[in-house]
């Protein structure tokens, strides 16, 4: 007959040897039994400050992500379920760190608990950049855009000089004239091109709207946390529009302000 008894026992003695700590200079280092999306294992440290035990992750978890993917930052939808794990398991992201804090003699386990499970919530947030699709990236750009207190439309129609409506991606207000904005972002080789020569045939069909009094300005933003680009594919642009590339968004924006 099974004893109840003897199975919480079991767990008890089974699962503290999960959790291995060690010595390095001021800190305590926990090695966890929780792993990233990769199987690096998560570590946390445990260090006195002022009269509190802390408990951090230093860093590891936001760095793991910088690892993993090329975009350069994280973007404020990323942010917001950053700041959700963190609430919900009562710690704290300060400086990138994922911390909690916990008086000398309580539970000090418990803490350890709450930043494993944070930081595990937020090592998953990799899935949103391995999954990412061109709604989403085009969900990036406008919260850039409102970050930045730019004034823009989505989905702004034109018709050209062939007579074909062209529907553009953004359409920004900044400086003394406008910028028409056209996204390129695959994840395929292949489609890469297909996406320049669309956006050049684009550009090509709305020149008169560079003229006055319109004076828009045609930016070509790639996506190029990707590494699916050619340089001629810059170049075919670059002779009909400004090139910008996701990953220098103060680049980007400096061209948006000075139109």
């Amino acid at each position: 007959m099974n004893d109840p008894a003897r199975v919480c026992q079991q767990l008890v003695t089974g699962l503290a040897p999960l959790f291995q700590c060690s010595v390095h200079n001021s800190y305590v280092r926990i090695r966890t039994p929780f792993l990233y999306p990769d199987g690096d294992i998560l570590d946390l440290y445990v260090v006195e400050q002022d009269g509190n035990w802390l408990i951090t992750d230093l860093g590891e978890t936001l760095r793991w992500l910088k690892l993993h993917t090329t975009s350069p930052r994280l973007t404020s939808r990323q942010m917001i379920l950053v700041d959700d794990a963190c609430q919900t398991h009562g710690v704290e992201f300060l400086r990138g760190q994922i911390e909690a804090r916990c008086p000398h003699g309580e539970a000090l386990a418990d803490a350890v608990f709450r930043v494993a499970q944070a930081a595990m919530r937020i090592a998953d947030l990799w899935h949103t950049f391995r999954l990412r699709i061109m709604p989403s990236f085009a969900e990036e750009v406008a919260d850039f855009l409102q970050q930045h207190n730019l004034s823009f439309e989505r989905n702004h129609r034109e018709v050209g000089k062939s007579g074909r409506e062209w529907q553009i991606d953004f359409l920004v207000h900044g400086g003394t004239s406008r910028s028409l904005v056209e996204l390129l972002t695959t994840e395929n080789r292949a489609t890469a091109r297909r996406l320049v020569e669309h956006v050049l045939a684009l550009w090509f069909d709305l020149q008169n709207l560079r003229q006055k009094p319109l004076q828009y300005q045609f930016v070509s933003l790639f996506d190029d946390t990707s590494d699916v680009w050619a340089e001629e594919d810059f170049r075919l642009l670059e002779q009909i529009s400004t090139i910008q590339r996701w990953s220098d968004p103060e680049g980007f924006l400096e061209t948006l302000r000075a139109a």
